[in-house]
């Protein structure tokens, strides 16, 4: 019989993906068989599981720090966000509909049946699940129909621990007013906090894990530390790139698209120790010192090429490649690179033709069929074998694509310019090839230091040991109840 605990947070980006990664690997090492499990996420940032749907990206990466292959009941609702009110909603894998979020309100008694059915098939094969929560159970203005917090912990009868982060300052007012804002019922099902991202002198907060254990009457399982190589894992939000050290040398150039979609190429970039990956955002010129122009994935591809219009990067682009600068197009982002984008039928929000960047000799027609799935290449110039994915809708054709640069099988992938500064392809994740990401950055007078996958092992291993120290697990695991 499993056990399982739930990790919430006071607030978003209090760090509970990180926590439930490394207690998963941390109790993986004890011999636990640990799987993650998370009832709903938002994020643009999916992954493929090996059973052909999507997850969160932060699944796909707890999933691995357990030593497993990320599956579909690890995350059974995905909302990928396509407009500021509304969201194509990801139910076990697959697409279900993409709804505004008055009607997706009116779904929630539905999808809960959904998540339970997800998290009690994935609980029979496993010893310990570890759940994370989304947002704060502190939003009781959500409470009703809540499928992601003390909603689900109330459904599933799983123990809740709470996380604060002390680094944005009044933690012992998040955690206790927590507390004072949650039903009675809700309330109850927390049994202990934990504190995290704390810099300086543990001792000087031993006064504050006290009175938060006296006020609450919870447990005090662990002051953790500010872990200082959370940018060596893959980023769940774009932004959190920016956290790795500055560094000299080739420049990546990211601009911030509003529905950016399947970023992970950037972390082996990012990663590299002579590779900087700059985030543009909105009304910021692409710099004129970048290498490469990296133009990532959208949720939203003809809104996004709309948005990058409007901050003047076409232009800064076109000056770029004008220079010699080099310039990637990856999913969304090697369609806009086209002369023409069609949505016939409106699949995007607005039927018709739209002009693209004009960059590469090609054409997309969007088609309602999506194709989600994971993807074994080859990068013919090098050699290098790629393990990768697709999630993208449309098929693009055109005169550029003779000069494909990638081979799937026995078909053609990817399209390029007549000096090759310009390229595209469909195929994520193509840069965790350390072979292939050696090769094109040397085809781009850089040079790769970087055994990537190797890295991100360390750093798990790392992280665990960083949570093993600083969290009470033996009382964490005594928290957890059978399910």
């Amino acid at each position: 019989m499993a056990r399982a605990i739930m990790i919430q947070g006071t607030g978003s980006n209090v760090g509970k993906s990180m926590l439930v990664a490394g207690l998963a690997r941390a109790f993986a090492d004890r011999g636990l068989r640990v799987a993650p499990f998370k009832p709903q996420n938002m994020s643009n940032n999916a992954a493929v599981s090996a059973d052909g749907g999507e997850i969160g990206r932060a699944q796909a990466l707890q999933a691995r720090a357990a030593r497993l292959a990320p599956h579909t009941d690890m995350n059974p609702i995905l909302l990928k966000p396509e407009t500021d009110t509304g969201a194509q909603v990801i139910v076990q894998g697959k697409r279900y509909a993409t709804l505004a979020a008055r009607d997706y309100a009116k779904e929630k008694p539905a999808l809960m049946g959904f998540i339970l059915q997800s998290f009690r098939r994935l609980a029979q094969g496993v010893d310990l699940v570890i759940i994370e929560g989304a947002g704060s159970p502190a939003e009781i203005n959500l409470r009703a129909g809540d499928l992601a917090n003390m909603g689900f912990a109330e459904a599933a009868g799983v123990p809740v621990v709470l996380a604060g982060d002390i680094d944005r300052g009044g933690v012992i007012a998040q955690l206790v007013g927590t507390q004072a804002v949650l039903s009675d019922s809700d309330a109850a099902h927390i049994k202990g906090f934990i504190v995290n991202r704390f810099r300086g002198d543990p001792t000087l907060f031993t006064e504050g894990m006290e009175e938060i254990a006296r006020r609450t009457g919870w447990d005090a399982l662990g002051l953790v530390p500010w872990f200082q190589d959370a940018w060596r894992l893959p980023a769940e939000d774009a932004l959190d790139l920016s956290s790795g050290p500055l560094k000299r040398g080739f420049k990546v150039a990211v601009p911030h698209l509003n529905r950016i979609a399947n970023f992970d190429d950037l972390d082996p970039l990012s990663s590299e120790p002579g590779v900087t990956v700059e985030i543009v955002k909105a009304g910021h010129p692409l710099p004129g010192d970048a290498d490469l122009v990296l133009i990532p994935g959208s949720k939203a591809t003809i809104a996004d090429l709309d948005h990058f219009r409007a901050q003047g990067w076409d232009i800064d682009l076109a000056a770029h490649i004008r220079r010699g600068g080099h310039v990637l197009g990856l999913c969304g982002g090697y369609q806009m690179l086209g002369r023409w984008i069609d949505d016939p039928d409106g699949i995007e929000g607005r039927p018709g033709r739209h002009a693209g960047l004009g960059h590469l000799d090609i054409e997309t027609v969007m088609s309602p069929a999506k194709r989600v799935q994971l993807t074994d290449a080859v990068h013919p110039d090098s050699g290098a074998a790629l393990s990768g994915y697709e999630i993208h809708l449309g098929k693009t054709t055109g005169p550029d694509c003779d000069r494909s640069w990638l081979q799937i099988g026995d078909v053609a992938e990817g399209a390029q310019s007549a000096d090759g500064r310009v390229r595209g392809c469909y195929l994520h994740g193509l840069y965790t090839s350390d072979t292939f990401r050696a090769a094109d950055l040397a085809r781009m007078g850089a040079a790769s230091g970087l055994s990537y996958e190797a890295g991100v092992e360390a750093t798990l291993d790392h992280l665990a040991a960083h949570v093993a120290q600083h969290i009470d697990l033996d009382r964490l695991l005594a928290l957890a109840e059978e399910v």
